[in-house]
């Protein structure tokens, strides 16, 4: 694994040099800087597959027409290279070699035939074009950015950042859809003329216009018709996925919560490490001495029942305080998801054994595993009442409820489902797990800003989204959206930068095509059976792991936001929330923003979630543009 960052047009040595050491944790083992005219490409290194020099990047051809920086991992690369082989010498072990030939042989085409999480830089230097390419479900992250001046790039927005001809001015549109869905959607980014490239998108520059081409996106027809056909695919897919993902020249291990996919992938690791030289796979979990939040006991049962080298740290609540801030250092552009800290510690304490981790990502996403999946088949029963029931007496009701801060407790489940019902179906997935509602940012927002954006549908991406889904089922949709924003801007995205600041590579078996489109191409009641998420994969792995961890309710790997805000991090609250910290930002209504704080202090109401993701917000604006 490792962070690319690149310009085109004004630049030199030393401004590369900087870009690259801004994200020097992505790859602590080698650096490399190609310049060249106006072109220059830099690349931090985290040694996976060849560890010799062999592996240095930029890595160029032999007449050095073409360059290339690459971040990620490529699982077909062996197969690639033994076809490469009759016309093409390799002087490397590694998957960045195999692209390089491949786009010899393939030209543009070489991004279609990669498998694997990818972001890639390739500059040809005959054709004057630059190649921008991201991985299908956009497991890696790759910024872009362009003014009069310079193309930038780079995988984290702290590179670009560091080029004298960034300008760092905060795109109020992208800022309004933080504020509705607790992270900026791709493409957009925080900052104006800055954006995030598309999963299974590359992008030419010649100097002149940015083009973009598709080369793979989700589909979801035609249905597969036979439950255990599917039951028989999915066991090899998962079977080869995750033996794909142990190839490496570093000790590799698993993140195991006790949950079933991570449990599922600990399963398939330690049968596929079973009678090799390495021993049992090594699994890492977190424990916390608060109980109401702790799962290390499932996790530990996994681990005895599979067999694996199981390595556990117990952490307190102050542990995790402790961290929150350094959030603005961790996170360039805003996102709100709290399991970022767990998620950090985790990584940390498994970086101090392996280099390499899987992880369960990406099965409530394929498998319906959220409690929002479940909302939308009792939404089609309250859909029936009618709206002037559910609006003037269901409603005022719901909001009389009790007020518990236990986590994602059943009264915050109801006013949540409740509030957010209403309006367009096709966005209400998104309101359900967003943070301010539409009035709620029109309050939020100064005057002047809320004005300007009284116009924008905060929800167009949704719209662009479905417009190029090939299924009309409802369900297809939500896991659309699910697959292509929830997970992709905000699991993957927490993953991702809490892993690379402590130089770990995670990789998720779960997000390989084969399995992705498989699980697409299910009916939904495979997936979806009544009440009973994940009915597929619970089926699997029936037998292959306890029962009680197979069926046990879903957990999050989630903090006491709520009481913390109330607690230990009231005093940071107020400092970065209180009147004179908002007036600098010169963003919002600090009246609003006390009413809310008001009311969760005093227990009236719950507001972790909007007080979490302007915190966030405040503490990413502290300290990058103040």
């Amino acid at each position: 694994m490792c962070g690319i960052a690149g310009y085109w047009g004004k630049g030199d040595e030393q401004v590369l040099d900087s870009m690259i050491d801004a994200i020097s944790y992505r790859g602590p083992d080698d650096k490399g800087l190609f310049v060249k005219g106006n072109m220059g490409l830099a690349q931090r290194r985290l040694s996976i597959i060849d560890l010799t020099s062999a592996g240095h990047q930029p890595m160029s051809n032999e007449d050095k027409t073409v360059q290339i920086i690459f971040n990620g991992e490529i699982y077909n690369y062996k197969e690639l290279k033994t076809s490469l082989k009759q016309k093409h010498t390799f002087k490397s072990s590694t998957d960045t070699e195999v692209i390089l030939r491949l786009y010899e042989e393939y030209g543009e085409e070489v991004f279609s035939k990669i498998q694997g999480m990818f972001a890639i830089a390739l500059f040809d230097s005959k054709n004057n074009k630059l190649f921008l390419a991201r991985d299908r479900m956009g497991k890696k992250p790759l910024y872009w950015y362009k003014n009069d001046k310079v193309f930038l790039f780079g995988s984290e927005l702290k590179a670009l950042m560091k080029h004298p001809s960034f300008e760092k001015e905060i795109d109020l549109v992208s800022l309004n859809k933080y504020l509705t869905y607790e992270y900026v959607p791709t493409p957009h980014s925080i900052f104006k003329n800055t954006y995030k490239l598309e999963p299974g998108t590359y992008l030419t520059w010649d100097g002149k216009e940015t083009l973009k081409k598709v080369f793979w996106e989700p589909k979801f027809l035609p249905k597969s018709d036979s439950f255990e056909q599917s039951l028989e695919s999915l066991d090899k897919a998962l079977e080869q996925s995750v033996e794909d993902r142990l190839v490496s020249d570093v000790p590799i291990g698993v993140f195991l919560s006790g949950g079933i996919d991570s449990s599922t992938v600990a399963y398939y690791a330690s049968r596929a490490q079973k009678n090799k030289p390495e021993g049992k796979i090594k699994t890492f979990s977190i424990g916390f001495k608060e109980t109401s939040f702790d799962e290390s006991s499932y996790a530990k049962q996994v681990s005895k029942h599979l067999g694996t080298e199981h390595y556990e740290k117990i952490l307190t609540s102050e542990d995790s305080l402790s961290l929150v801030p350094k959030i603005g250092e961790i996170l360039d552009e805003p996102m709100a998801d709290s399991s970022l800290i767990p998620t950090y510690l985790l990584s940390k304490f498994t970086k101090e054994n392996v280099t390499v981790a899987l992880g369960g990502d990406g099965g409530d996403e394929l498998f319906l595993g959220y409690d929002t999946f479940l909302a939308h088949r009792l939404a089609s029963l309250y859909e029936k009442v009618p709206r002037v029931i559910r609006t003037k007496i269901i409603q005022p009701l719901v909001k009389l409820l009790p007020t518990s801060f236990v986590n994602m407790s059943l009264d915050f489940k109801i006013k949540k489902f409740v509030e957010d019902f209403e309006g367009n179906k096709n966005y209400r997935n998104d309101r359900w797990l967003g943070a301010f509602s539409h009035i709620d940012r029109a309050n939020l927002f100064k005057k002047e800003i809320s004005e300007k954006l009284k116009s924008k549908n905060e929800f167009d991406d949704i719209d662009t989204y479905l417009s190029h889904l090939d299924s009309q089922d409802f369900f297809d949709q939500v896991t659309l959206l699910h697959q292509r924003m929830y997970m992709m801007d905000q699991v993957l995205v927490k993953v991702d930068r809490a892993s690379m600041a402590n130089s770990l590579e995670v990789r998720a078996p779960f997000l390989d095509t084969r399995v992705v489109d498989l699980a697409n191409h299910m009916p939904i009641e495979f997936k979806l059976r009544g009440l009973e998420r994940k009915y597929i994969l619970k089926k699997l792995m029936g037998g292959k792991l306890p029962d009680n961890i197979v069926y046990r309710k879903k957990k999050g790997f989630g903090v006491p936001i709520a009481e913390w805000i109330r607690g230990g991090l009231k005093p940071v609250i107020l400092d970065f929330l209180g009147r004179e910290s908002v007036e600098k930002m010169g963003l919002f209504n600090y009246d609003y923003i006390e009413k809310i704080l008001d009311e969760h202090f005093s227990g009236k109401k719950d507001n972790r979630k909007q007080i979490w993701t302007l915190f966030v917000f405040a503490i990413w604006h502290r300290k990058w543009l103040q």
